[in-house]
């Protein structure tokens, strides 16, 4: 079974507190970007293996989230062993989430291939304990995050007329870096509540938390967000902890 992992964008992100577990409580909102996928395929086996090619995983295949979501399967539900092959497009550490994307397509896929039947909020809570924004992607439409990003809740948001464009400067932000550049506060106007706004009202409004202290230091991330400006995007904002920048253009 072949399946096409997408990518993500954050809606704003704001970084509200730091919790005792040494992470962070967010809010964002997370949209799913079909415009840039990995290829996946999961088969049955006679031993478990994990193959990748294309741009690199950072990791090694047994480390990788998709073997992690095999493993994780297998010990929880007893299934018989697959192998695994992931065909990157993605690029890791660009704030697209495609790691996530790739464990929650193997965890959707395994259901499917061995008719366990799980239901999404079943495969949401398995994909929470392998990553933080994993369990989005179970779901993969318009979802308001909270905690670490993994509590969901449905958000109203179509961006239907408009155009989504994704830049990937060749500059990798690892999350500690973000994460140092930020000092965690509570948002004057929450972030869902601002993308319930028309889209041209979000410039100035809906923030990345992240953007001022990574702006400043990656000067080539600024100049990918201003180039959409530049353009006639009605709205541009650094994905996650970056590197990646997108774009909204009126179609």
């Amino acid at each position: 079974m072949v399946v096409f992992p997408n990518a993500k964008i954050n809606l704003g992100l704001n970084v509200l507190r730091k919790r005792e577990d040494g992470y962070h409580d967010i809010s964002t909102v997370f949209v799913p970007y079909k415009g840039m996928s990995d290829v996946l395929e999961v088969v049955f086996a006679d031993e478990p293996g994990m193959f990748q090619y294309g741009l690199d995983c950072g990791c090694e295949p047994e480390k990788n989230l998709c073997f992690k979501a095999y493993r994780l399967m297998a010990e929880k539900y007893g299934i018989d062993p697959v192998k695994i092959y992931l065909y990157k497009n993605i690029p890791s550490g660009s704030g697209l989430g495609g790691g996530s994307a790739d464990a929650a397509f193997t965890l959707r896929l395994i259901n499917d291939l061995f008719g366990l039947n799980l239901s999404d909020a079943c495969l949401a809570a398995d994909a929470a304990t392998l990553g933080s924004d994993c369990a989005f992607f179970i779901y993969n439409r318009p979802m308001a995050a909270s905690g670490r990003g993994e509590i969901l809740q449905e958000c109203k948001l179509s961006l239907e007329g408009y155009r989504v464009e994704v830049m990937v400067p060749p500059v990798h932000v690892s999350t500690a870096e973000a994460y140092r550049g930020v000092t965690p506060a509570m948002p004057a106007v929450p972030v869902e509540d601002i993308v319930g706004r028309p889209v041209e009202e979000w410039r100035g409004l809906l923030v990345n938390d992240f953007e001022e202290s990574i702006l400043a230091t990656h000067p080539e991330i600024a100049a990918a967000k201003q180039s959409f400006y530049d353009r006639g995007a009605v709205y541009a904002s650094m994905s996650g902890s970056g590197s990646s920048v997108f774009g909204i253009f009126n179609e």
